[in-house]
């Protein structure tokens, strides 16, 4: 996680704790929101934020604690690394829909030129972007960017026939 995200996911995890203290020292019902929080907190760990992308001979798997989706390999068209400014060259304005802040940004960025754009994010740096032809691309932030390029380049640096 970059420190700006660590610092929000860390702000974000402390609220809960918050309203448990209002709760006991002012009024029990200030339990609700600390539960609702909690609630919160799981889902995004559980459901959006994924753990691992497994580079497969076939395939690129997502895990998740909850569920697991794959990427064809020959559906990968290329993949790179890109910096925040040349994702706003490539993006334009963008707006996040998903969950965001807590642990980092999670689900899809409408953007005004690629439109929909599948995202994974946990750093502001090291982001990977994933062309997929006709399909949605992804940006995301591999533990080790690249790596985990160099490991999808054979499938992405196909020659012609």
């Amino acid at each position: 996680m970059s420190p700006v995200i660590l610092v929000l996911t860390l702000v974000l995890l402390l609220l809960p704790v918050a309203f448990f203290v209002a709760a006991l020292t002012y009024h029990r019902l200030f339990v609700l929101p600390a539960l609702f929080l909690l609630f919160i907190s799981a889902w995004v760990w559980l459901w959006f934020r994924p753990g691992v992308f497994v580079v497969g001979p076939t395939d690129l798997e997502v895990v998740w604690p909850l569920r697991r989706r794959r990427l064809r390999r020959d559906t990968i068209t290329s993949v790179r690394r890109i910096d925040r400014q040349a994702l706003r060259n490539e993006t334009g304005w963008a707006l996040r829909v998903g969950a965001g802040g807590l642990w980092g940004g999670f689900g899809f960025l409408w953007t005004a030129r690629r439109g929909v754009v599948r995202l994974y994010v946990s750093r502001l740096d090291d982001l990977v972007w994933i062309e997929r032809g006709r399909d949605t691309p992804w940006l995301i932030t591999p533990e080790q960017p690249d790596a985990f390029i160099r490991a999808l380049a054979p499938a992405t640096s196909r020659s012609g026939p």
